[in-house]
């Protein structure tokens, strides 16, 4: 639909000769002899552009310039003035008029102003739509979970959203740890700004200090133009340094100078460039344990140990893979356009009793591949992967990928679990029914993460 510009002018033969000409270029074109007659129309329909006289009887264009930005701030304002008010017409600017337009109007000099302002505001209601969705993607009220341990995760961002401590998400790989940090990124007063997510594990060494702040052309063999690097791009907004663990040692030093001082120094020069940016960084290891074993920097752990927060693996939060699951389904159902609503009973059992060594990214690609060969609208077992066997009481399945260790582990995490949810979660009566003292099923419980209550 084209645009809807509103000319205000006592004038006559201006209104209608603007009319004309923008009417002839596209655009819908609306008339007011004076700022009152204006207002009204303004009360009845919407429009994008106000071209208005500021000389006028009744009410002035400054004085609707001001009604505007109460009652239609996103209507752009174009006041038309005599060489001779250019002082008034600079006052309209200050109060939010978005150009100005001399007398007589040069009608060419007009249709290109109007062609220039109404696209940029096409482009910045579409900017403004694509960061409402991208704020609606990562909004931490959208992560799929309700269990205890999610909670806990939620309760976190909320906390530390809107401040701009360092946090440091840890978690086994595929637990979701970038997802969340956006959901920080994007719940914070920096949400307008860029979120920049560097994976530290695929950059290769010699690169890493240009990749991280940039590098003056000629600085090195293959620097043929500036690079502004990513901390330079990230500026107002967040750095998010996915597998930190993996930034070589001698380049730390700089990661917390830059952390520390918050500037960068480009590869090349000598000259600091102040930046503003949040840390955000992640790691699948212990970087307690790398500090031990000298791979690791004690300051640089202290300075990203802000605030830490660490994800549950999917064993952990059990109670949560049946909305995982239907997540996923819709997703891919809706990009895929096809009407699969979710899993029969069997596939639910195979997906609540297998090991998923991959997290929820393990999980998304099964339900994607499902998804995929769906011919019906529920999911089953001829969809799953061929290492998917039936259950066997809803506990165990065989998946021929463990170790007879791990696949142990797995039966007695599954089993004791299944017996503790059978008995509501009261420890005495799972020890009796297992059999074993209820220090052990302490023990195990502990050295098997299995949720004891929920």
């Amino acid at each position: 639909m084209s645009e809807a510009i509103l000319i205000v002018d006592d004038e006559e033969i201006i209104r209608e000769s603007l009319s004309f000409i923008l009417k002839k270029d596209g655009y819908r074109v609306q008339e007011a002899a004076n700022g009152r007659a204006a207002l009204e129309l303004i009360k009845r329909d919407s429009f994008d552009l106000v071209i208005t006289d500021l000389e006028m009887p009744e009410m002035k264009g400054v004085e609707l310039l001001e009604q505007l930005s109460h009652m239609s701030p996103e209507t752009l304002v174009v006041i038309i003035t005599a060489y001779g008010s250019i002082d008034t017409a600079i006052a309209a600017l200050r109060m939010g008029a978005i150009d100005y337009i001399l007398k007589p109007v040069e009608f060419d000099e007009l249709l290109v102003k109007v062609r220039r302002l109404l696209a940029s505001r096409r482009i910045s209601l579409e900017n403004r739509f694509l960061r409402s969705e991208i704020h609606r993607q990562y909004d931490f009220e959208n992560i799929v979970g309700k269990s205890p341990a999610m909670q806990k995760v939620f309760d976190t961002i909320k906390k530390v959203a809107d401040t701009d401590g360092t946090v440091l998400v840890t978690g086994k790989s595929g637990t979701g740890k970038e997802l969340v940090a956006r959901a920080i990124h994007y719940s914070s007063k920096r949400s307008t700004h860029p979120f920049i997510a560097v994976n530290c594990g695929a950059i290769v060494e010699n690169l890493f200090e240009s990749e991280l702040f940039g590098h003056k052309r000629g600085s090195f063999t293959g620097a043929t133009t500036d690079k502004d690097g990513f901390f330079k791009s990230a500026h107002g907004g967040t750095i998010f340094l996915d597998e930190v663990s993996e930034i070589p040692f001698h380049l730390q030093v700089k990661l917390l100078r830059a952390i520390e001082l918050k500037e960068i120094t480009p590869v090349g020069t000598a000259t600091p460039f102040p930046v503003d940016v949040r840390i955000i960084a992640s790691t699948n290891k212990n970087l307690v344990k790398e500090v031990e074993a000298g791979r690791f920097r004690e300051d640089l752990f202290y300075r990203l140990d802000v605030v830490e927060m660490n994800l549950p693996s999917l064993a952990e939060r059990v109670d949560d893979l049946p909305l995982l699951v239907q997540h996923f389904v819709h997703k891919y159902a809706n990009e895929m356009s096809k009407n699969v609503r979710g899993v029969d009973n069997e596939v639910m059992k195979s997906l609540l009793g297998h090991t998923w060594k991959g997290e929820i990214r393990e999980l998304e690609n099964v339900i994607e591949r499902a998804v995929i060969f769906a011919d019906g609208p529920l999911i089953t077992s001829k969809e799953l992967p061929a290492f998917f066997e039936k259950q066997q009481d809803g506990v165990y399945s065989f998946d021929p990928r463990r170790s007879m260790k791990e696949a142990i582990d797995d039966f007695e995490r599954q089993y004791i679990g299944h017996v503790l949810r059978l008995n509501q979660f009261n420890k005495e009566l799972t020890a009796k029914a297992l059999k074993i003292s209820l220090s052990s099923l302490y023990r195990k419980i502990e050295e098997l993460n299995i949720p004891s209550q929920g």
